[in-house]
């Protein structure tokens, strides 16, 4: 008798292997490193390879003597989960709430559920939101920028994200105008110069990997353009309406995570839908999620939460939009 073998996803149709599709994001998230080696220069080249060397570990660790099956870290996946984890953490995070993190991301989030393909949630996401929720002072001690050019120190100095200042500063009863001044410009938040996580700095060097792995089908367009067409019209329909309490919807775009959870988590392979039309349901939700969170929750910043809440309904989306088996019309008829 024949028997099938049905292995776990991502299922790839064509002559790209996990692999490769996994060192294409990496390489579409250099221009980011760079920035943030700029910006935070030690700081930031510490985070990032404790963090890959540390979901590496324990990928292996876990799979070779857990799991006992064949270590899998060469498909690139565990690279991809320490950078991106390193991108949704403070360059001056402790080396020990790092190593926690990259666990739970890899052991909690990723291997228990048997390993890539089968995560329900993204892992970078799972590990940072734990890290959020038990160490807050540590995860919002944000550094401010002390570019490479003027030498290798240690971050010293702390401050509020664009959206941590813009938050304050209306529950303080400020209007938008009056927060204003203390806000970064465009051009500052479009090139990084502003306090955040590592992938919280540049916008431009976002897009570009964006770009990058739109040019060579690592990911399709159709969660970018609902996420982003979503935030724009939710925050767009309350500035117009109240533009002293709300800013305008350019300003969420370039600030926070949203291009790094956009472009680099919302298009996870494995947690989102595999149709079309799910993947604009998806997409949709996220940007409405991050923005119902970014007004009225209790952070400042809105996507991590949004794109996970959107993973746990992943499975009711792939349901609602099934693709019809092939010669099921027929049947039914």
């Amino acid at each position: 008798m024949n028997l099938f073998t049905v292995s776990g996803s991502p299922h790839v149709h064509e002559d790209r292997s996990v692999r490769n599709l996994m060192l294409g994001v990496v390489l579409a998230m250099v221009p980011a490193i760079l920035v943030s080696v700029y910006f935070f220069g030690l700081g930031a080249i510490r985070v990032i390879l404790i963090s890959v060397a540390a979901c590496l570990l324990f990928e292996y660790l876990i799979q070779k003597y857990v799991m006992k099956t064949g270590p899998t870290i060469n498909d690139g996946s565990a690279i991809v989960t320490g950078v991106l984890l390193a991108f949704n953490v403070p360059s001056n995070l402790p080396i020990w709430i790092l190593i926690i993190g990259a666990f739970v991301s890899i052991g909690i989030a990723k291997m228990s559920f048997g390993g890539i393909g089968k995560n329900v949630f993204n892992p970078a996401l799972v590990g940072r939101v734990f890290l959020l929720i038990s160490f807050p002072v540590q995860m919002t001690s944000w550094p401010k920028p002390q570019p490479i050019t003027a030498g290798f120190v240690t971050d010293t100095v702390t401050g509020p994200t664009p959206l941590g200042i813009l938050k304050e500063g209306l529950d303080a009863g400020k209007t938008v105008s009056q927060i204003e001044p203390e806000l970064p410009s465009y051009v500052e938040a479009l090139i990084g110069n502003h306090g955040g996580s590592l992938g919280e700095m540049s916008a431009i060097a976002l897009v570009l990997g964006a770009i990058y792995m739109l040019a060579r089908r690592i990911i399709s367009w159709h969660i970018p353009t609902a996420y982003l067409g979503s935030v724009l019209i939710f925050s767009g329909i309350f500035w117009m309406i109240d533009p002293t309490h709300y800013v305008d919807p350019l300003f969420h775009l370039v600030t926070g995570g949203l291009m790094l959870g956009v472009f680099y988590m919302a298009t996870d392979y494995t947690s989102t839908p595999m149709s079309a039309k799910g993947m604009l349901v998806f997409g949709a939700g996220a940007g409405l999620l991050t923005m119902i969170i970014r007004f009225w929750g209790a952070y400042p910043e809105g996507v991590s939460f949004a794109i996970l809440i959107m993973n746990a309904f992943t499975p009711l989306i792939n349901r609602a939009f099934k693709p019809k088996r092939f010669g099921e019309d027929v049947k039914n008829g």
